[in-house]
């Protein structure tokens, strides 16, 4: 599976998770409620937008990866400012 794909799919768990647990918190954390199924399909919609996301970012973003921005590890994207 090419690097990009895995960058959107963990995205996207990440956002659906995160979203999930925080409806599930505010709701009061009780699984055998319908709440927790509503909760659980709200999730999904932020984590098809990260799927959206991710595909833009592809085309726009930085080569190779799901991300809008340029990679900044290791490399210097500005000149140094003089005196630091």
């Amino acid at each position: 599976m090419p690097k990009v794909l895995l960058d959107i799919l963990e995205r996207t768990a990440a956002a659906y998770v995160t979203t999930f647990l925080g409806l599930l918190l505010a709701d009061g954390f009780d699984l055998t409620d319908v709440s927790a199924l509503k909760a659980a399909a709200i999730a999904s919609l932020p984590a098809a937008l990260s799927v959206i996301k991710g595909a833009i970012g592809t085309r726009f973003g930085e080569k190779g990866s799901a991300a809008w921005l340029p990679e900044r590890g290791g490399k210097r994207t500005r000149k140094p400012r003089a005196g630091g």
